[in-house]
């Protein structure tokens, strides 16, 4: 695409000449004025890529093009080029505190002129690069969440039935999963055979893109716990959303570590909590992923014995005896195949 340049000049042989100059390059497109004040009208409609201005004008001087392009927000960041024949030093440092982004003083040859138009363009660029990263860096919340919500437009949708794999240890990863509706659960086995759950994913909840950032085949099962929509994101779309939007990266990366945070925390509690607070933990585990409304503190859930079992580490036989004995101490109650907790922060306070 063709770089305007607008050249303002009262002078009929400098203005041709520049124009004719600047035409030889196929980069070029020139438009001239011959005073500043239809250097200013061409300015705002055509909207210029660089101005070159003569300072000494009739009606108009380059000084006054200056200020009143500055003024106006669809030109006020155009490059700007004075010409002049003065070379008094405080006519030059007027025309640097306005704003100029250079100066040529007459007779300027050829090759001086091309070389300050080509490094103020090339500034110019590396300016509108910035500006695109930094607006990439200050996306807000809900730009965020539009840009990935395209990109779940965009994809795949899945439906699965209740206990369909998704994927298993050894995998390796092509999508990036996204929980449209129902639920998924992560979990590696025990030598003996028993399963030990890492994770539970609930309706908007992205997994699986610990093995596509990580480049790694994937290290857990996942399973669908109920019937389950997903949309499957193709790692490449993703990787571009994450390459055009740092942002976004940022976002997934913490998603990453609050994962390892949260592994390392269960890690830890399997070797030291006992088996009471491990059961607790893994109810408001399951309470928390499955209350919408995080400020309600008695909530309903579903979940099987062995999904419990294998949260909290323990045998099925444990976690009947630790139900029962919850359900004693008025913290739980039994309705048909779900359980009702009356106070997460209840169970979160068990310690031992």
């Amino acid at each position: 695409m063709a770089i305007t340049i607008l050249i303002i000049e009262d002078n009929f042989e400098i203005r041709e000449g520049t124009a004719e100059l600047l035409s030889l390059t196929e980069d070029y497109r020139v438009l001239t004025a011959s005073d500043g004040k239809a250097g200013v009208e061409m300015a705002i409609k055509f909207k210029p890529d660089l101005i070159v201005c003569d300072i000494m004008m009739p009606e108009l001087d380059g000084y006054g093009v200056l200020y009143m392009l500055s003024k106006n927000s669809s030109t006020a960041n155009i490059p700007f080029i004075f010409l002049t024949a003065k070379s008094e030093r405080a006519d030059l440092r007027k025309a640097m505190e306005m704003g100029a982004d250079d100066y040529l003083t007459k007779p300027f040859d050829d090759i001086e002129l091309l070389k300050s138009i080509e490094s103020r363009l090339r500034k110019q660029n590396s300016r509108s690069i910035d500006h695109q990263v930094a607006t990439s860096l200050n996306l807000s919340a809900e730009e965020q969440d539009l840009l990935l919500q395209d990109l779940i437009k965009n994809s795949r949708i899945k439906t699965l039935k209740k206990k369909q794999s998704i994927y298993e240890v050894g995998d390796s990863p092509i999508f990036v999963y996204y929980v449209v509706s129902g639920k998924v659960r992560n979990f590696l086995f025990y030598q003996d055979g028993r399963e030990l759950s890492t994770g539970i994913q609930v309706s908007e909840n992205f997994f699986g893109y610990e093995a596509v950032l990580l480049n790694e085949k994937y290290s857990d099962n996942a399973v669908t716990l109920e019937d389950t929509e997903l949309a499957l994101i193709p790692k490449e779309l993703f990787f571009e959303l994450l390459y055009n939007k740092p942002v976004i990266a940022g976002k997934f990366i913490k998603l990453l570590s609050g994962n390892v945070r949260e592994k390392e925390s269960q890690m830890l509690g399997y070797a030291y909590d006992t088996v009471r607070k491990r059961v607790a933990d893994a109810l408001v585990f399951v309470a928390e992923k499955s209350n919408v409304r995080k400020e309600v503190d008695e909530v309903v859930i579903r979940v099987s014995r062995d999904d419990l079992a294998a949260h909290a580490g323990t045998a099925n036989e444990t976690i009947s005896r630790m139900l029962a004995d919850f359900k004693e101490e008025k913290l739980i109650s039994k309705e048909g195949n779900a359980i009702r907790i009356y106070s997460i922060q209840k169970l979160k306070s068990i310690k031992f």
